[in-house]
């Protein structure tokens, strides 16, 4: 599996970058995922989106005016939609409340919490 990631008009902290980069890592080794994905940090909101979004194999996240810790969030609820979706091979389900929204949120929360307690000396950036 190949995560393509782009920051699109999201500033030029490279200590930001590596930073996802090794949560995006982190999350395919808790969760892993078999397809191809394109991962694009946003500082601006694109169409409908509001902190992040999904379509097939291509996840979007909002950068702009958010600590990293938010950021990292929604990039784990969307990755876990991209699991149940993609591997789990459930239907989308809906936009609030439902089986997927509901574990989304939940497990969004847990991998948080065990990314900050696999890498305490990172605490400083994800409150950034």
């Amino acid at each position: 599996m190949k995560v393509t990631i782009k920051y699109i008009k999201c500033g030029e902290n490279k200590e930001h970058h590596s930073f996802f980069e090794k949560f995006i890592k982190f999350l395919n080794k808790k969760i892993p995922l078999k397809d191809d994905l394109k991962i694009e940090f946003l500082g601006e909101r694109v169409g409908g989106m509001t902190t992040g979004s999904r379509l097939p194999n291509y996840i979007k996240v909002l950068t702009k005016n958010r600590m990293n810790r938010d950021i990292c969030r929604t990039l784990a609820h969307e990755w876990v939609h991209e699991y149940q979706i993609g591997i789990l091979k459930r239907p989308l389900g809906p936009n609030i409340g439902g089986q997927n929204e509901d574990e989304a949120n939940s497990l969004a929360g847990q991998l948080i919490k065990m990314f900050e307690e696999e890498y305490p000396h990172l605490e400083e950036t994800m409150y950034e």
